[in-house]
C-alpha cells in the first residue's frame, strides 16, 4: 500500500469542511463514535472517493493492568473491517483501574493516563499489545501520550520504552509530536532525545495538534492552533525519517475551514523543508513489523500485573476519589491533573447528554464539579450523566420547579426499567415519586 500522505481528524462538526478540503489523502475517526452498521454518510462519501479512513481507539487501555476487554477488541475490529481500513490505532495509556486485581472499586479515568516506564509495566503492555494484535484483522499502531505528571522510580526513558515495545511485539508507532512537546514542558523530557532513541522506521504515521500553556503547564487541548515548537519537533522527526503519513488533530473549538487549511499547509511546508534529506524511510503504514525472535514477549507474570494494578489504582483513586497521594508523586501536579480530569468529565457529559446543561442552566458546571468531587466515575459517560441527574433530583435540584420537572422526565425516560443506582429499588422509586410530587 502507498504511504498515507496528509490527513485530518474527521469529526462530525467539521465533516462538510473536510469533504471540501483539497489535498486530503486520508482521515482518522474516533472508533468509539462510530457504529459499523450506521457509518456517517460523510465518511462513506470520502471512502468512495478513495480517501483512507483509520479508526482511532481511545478506550481500550492497553497500558492498564487488566488484559484487553474482548468486547472492546471485537468492536475495534468491526470498525476496521466496516471502513476497509489498512490499520487501527490506540494509545499507550491506562484509562481505568481497580477491580478484581486489587479487590477495590473499579474506577474510570475518562482520560488517557501515562503508564510507569518500568519493567513490570512494559511486560504487561507487551502482552496486552500481543493480545490486541491477535484479535485485530489489520496491523495495530500505538500512540505516545501527553502527560501532566511523572511516575516516581521510572527505569527507562520514553524512547527506550518505545524501542523495547516495538522490539518485543513488532507493533507500529503513532508518534504525536505535540505530545512530545507537552512532555518537554511538563516533564522536562527532550523531544530530540526521544526521537533519537525510538525506532523511527516503525512509525505508522504522525499526529500534529495544538494546545496552550498556563502557569508553566502545557495543556494538550486539541482546541488551539498548532504552535511553532510543535512544528519544530515535526521538522526534527522529518529530518530523521520519511513518515508514511501526517495528520492534523482538532477535537473542539473548530475554526473556519480556511484556518484548518492554513495549518495543513504549514504542516506540508514543514515536511518539505525539514532541512536534511532523511536517511531512513518508515515501513508503509499497512505493513506489520516482525517482532525480534530474541525478545519474544512472555506472558506477564501475575505478580507483575498485580503490582501494576496496585500502582495504577492508587494513582487513579488519588486523582478522582480524593484518597492520599501515593509516595513520590508531585502533589501540585496531581492537583492540576485532578482538576483537568474533572473539567473534562463535565465537558464530555455535556456532549453526550447535551440536554443537561440546558435543563440545569448556568449552574451546570459548578453543580457537576461539586457532584464529581467525591463521586468517581465507575462506568461510561452516559452512565455518569444519568447518575448526575439522579443526584440532583434526590437533592431536590434544580431549584426551579419547571426545570426539576423537565430533569425528572429526562431521567425517567433514559434510566430504563432497572434503577440506575445500587440502592434498593423501593428506596429509589420512593425518591423518584417524591420528586414527581413536587411538580
Amino acid at each position: 500500500m502507498r504511504h498515507l500522505g496528509t490527513g485530518i481528524g474527521w469529526r462530525p462538526e467539521i465533516a462538510d469542511a473536510v469533504e471540501a478540503m483539497p489535498g486530503i489523502d486520508w482521515v482518522e475517526a474516533v472508533a468509539e463514535n462510530l457504529c459499523p452498521g450506521h457509518l456517517p454518510a460523510s465518511l462513506l462519501r470520502l471512502r468512495e472517493r478513495g480517501v483512507t479512513v483509520v479508526p482511532h481507539g481511545v478506550s481500550l487501555g492497553l497500558g492498564g493492568a487488566d488484559r484487553p476487554d474482548e468486547g472492546r477488541l471485537r468492536a475495534l475490529a468491526e470498525r476496521a473491517e466496516a471502513l476497509g481500513s489498512p490499520l487501527v490505532t490506540e494509545h499507550i495509556a491506562f484509562v481505568r483501574a481497580g477491580g478484581p486485581l486489587t479487590a477495590t472499586q473499579p474506577l474510570e479515568a475518562g482520560h488517557l493516563l501515562p503508564v510507569p516506564r518500568t519493567r513490570d509495566a512494559l511486560d504487561v503492555l507487551c502482552e496486552n499489545v500481543r493480545i490486541a494484535q491477535d484479535a485485530l484483522p489489520v496491523p495495530l499502531a500505538v500512540e505516545n501520550i501527553a502527560a501532566l505528571i511523572s511516575w516516581p522510580g521510572e527505569e527507562m526513558t520514553e524512547g527506550q520504552f518505545l524501542y523495547d515495545l516495538v522490539e518485543r511485539t513488532g507493533v507500529r508507532l503513532l508518534i504525536d509530536v505535540a505530545n512530545l512537546h507537552t512532555n518537554h514542558v511538563n516533564r522536562g523530557e527532550d523531544p530530540a532525545k526521544a526521537l533519537g532513541e525510538l525506532p523511527v522506521e516503525a512509525i505508522a504515521y504522525v499526529h500534529v495538534a495544538g494546545g496552550f500553556e498556563r502557569d508553566g503547564v502545557w495543556h494538550d487541548s486539541h482546541a488551539h492552533p498548532v504552535p511553532e515548537p510543535v512544528l519544530a519537533v515535526l521538522a526534527d522527526l522529518a529530518s530523521r525519517v520519511t513518515p508514511p503519513g501526517v495528520l492534523l488533530e482538532r477535537d473542539e473549538n473548530f475554526p473556519p475551514p480556511a484556518e484548518l487549511e492554513r495549518e495543513l499547509t504549514a504542516i506540508r511546508a514543514t515536511l518539505a523543508s525539514a532541512g536534511v534529506a532523511p536517511t531512513r524511510t518508515a515501513t508503509p503504514a499497512s505493513e506489520p513489523l516482525p517482532a525480534s525472535p530474541a525478545s519474544e514477549p512472555l506472558p506477564a507474570s501475575s505478580a507483575a500485573r498485580q503490582r501494576t494494578a496496585l500502582a495504577q489504582a492508587a494513582l487513579l483513586s488519588a486523582l478522582v476519589a480524593g484518597t492520599p497521594v501515593p509516595e513520590g508523586f508531585d502533589h501540585a501536579r496531581l492537583r492540576v491533573q485532578s482538576h483537568a480530569l474533572a473539567a473534562k468529565r463535565a465537558d464530555v457529559v455535556a456532549k453526550v447528554a447535551p440536554e443537561l446543561p440546558g435543563i440545569v442552566g448556568d449552574t451546570y458546571r459548578a453543580a457537576f464539579l461539586s457532584y464529581a468531587k467525591d463521586r468517581p466515575m465507575t462506568g461510561g459517560y452516559r452512565h455518569d450523566a444519568l447518575a448526575f441527574a439522579e443526584h440532583l433530583l434526590l437533592a431536590g435540584q434544580p431549584g426551579n420547579a419547571d426545570a426539576r420537572r423537565e430533569l425528572s422526565d429526562w431521567w425517567l425516560e433514559r434510566s430504563g426499567p432497572a434503577p440506575l443506582s445500587r440502592r434498593p429499588a423501593a428506596r429509589l422509586l420512593h425518591a423518584t415519586r417524591r420528586v414527581l410530587l413536587r411538580r
